[in-house]
């Protein structure tokens, strides 16, 4: 395993050419827009069995994402919180669902609310009902729908992971004014996405080794999945496939959506990180729009980034920002 794709200096400076669609703006702007169109209810129901958990209290949220369809999240929280807690909205690893609310318990031990997005198709409890017209290749979801940007499984999974947000102000006790988005590896690069398309709702970002970022190199040097999904697909297809699909993928980069967000973003790279190479993280990092940008590198972190360094890192720079609960 090499310890960076490309040398020290190369990476901190590395900012490739942007390569996002005229209508990238139009594109996403119009998908929302139909997603908020079917407005349902949200649905939540307080999960019982969480009474053995002395400190936190769960509640099963059901809220409409894409096309109206229900989203399922588990919504965490300190139990007899007096006042409106800041929220983590937190999008979920490649090929994760929400698991249980026992997975999920270091945020409300921080005195945060959590917000966990289960994500469509992977999960248990969110289906989705598009199966890609044929396109899904090896089992996985990188190729599911990517003959176009309007069939792409990642415009329905994004769509969803907006709508969390959106549905944060209706639900009680949280305070819509400190939302949150974090993720790692896939949740990092969805987090990238909602910070970019939820604008000013987002107060700041914690994408962790984010996945879903600068696609064009991604696809070609890198050997352990997911992104190898996508160059098995074309290895099969004519040479004309490979533009039609790097073109849908370009609607869904993380770099494109990086230059477009301006919340305080606190990111982290790992250098020796297999599935998401170091070069790709850098450049949503390099390309992002927001002033308040920090980096925390782990020179030799696998795909786990910083593991349990991690999270009092993240504490640490939500504090100075004035985003910590009141205890």
């Amino acid at each position: 395993m090499p310890l960076t794709d490309l040398g020290p200096d190369d990476l901190v400076g590395y900012q490739p050419p942007l390569t996002a669609p005229h209508d990238f703006d139009a594109f996403w702007l119009r998908t929302l827009a139909e997603a908020r169109a079917h407005d349902g209810a949200i649905k939540t129901e307080r999960v019982t069995s969480a009474h053995l958990l002395h400190t936190v209290e769960v509640d099963d949220v059901r809220f409409p994402g894409w096309n109206g369809e229900p989203v399922a999240a588990w919504l965490l929280r300190p139990r007899r919180a007096e006042r409106p807690l800041p929220v983590v909205v937190t999008y979920l690893g490649y090929s994760y669902g929400r698991g249980l609310p026992t997975d999920h318990l270091f945020w409300s031990a921080a005195g945060y609310a959590q917000l966990v997005v289960d994500s469509r198709g992977q999960g248990h409890d969110t289906p989705d009902r598009t199966a890609g017209d044929g396109t899904q290749w090896v089992g996985g979801f990188m190729t599911r729908g990517v003959d176009s940007p309007e069939n792409y499984y990642y415009r329905r999974l994004i769509t969803d992971c907006v709508r969390a947000v959106d549905a944060v102000a209706a639900l009680p006790g949280l305070d819509p004014r400190r939302i949150v988005v974090a993720g790692g590896s896939q949740g990092g690069g969805l987090a990238l996405a909602v910070a970019a398309l939820a604008g000013d709702r987002v107060a700041a970002a914690l994408p962790d080794v984010p996945f879903l970022c600068h696609f064009r190199r991604a696809v070609r040097i890198t050997e352990e999945g997911p992104y190898p999904e996508i160059a098995a697909y074309l290895r099969r297809h004519s040479p004309d496939r490979a533009a039609r699909t790097l073109a849908t993928l370009d609607y869904v980069d993380g770099v494109h959506f990086a230059r477009r967000a301006t919340a305080p973003a606190l990111f982290s790279v790992a250098l020796m990180d297999p599935i998401c190479p170091p070069s790709t993280v850098y450049a949503a990092y390099n390309h992002y729009r927001g002033e308040d940008r920090t980096l925390t590198v782990w020179p030799f972190g696998d795909h786990g980034g910083g593991y349990g360094c991690n999270p009092p890192v993240q504490l640490s720079w939500l504090r100075e920002r004035g985003l910590a609960p009141e205890l």
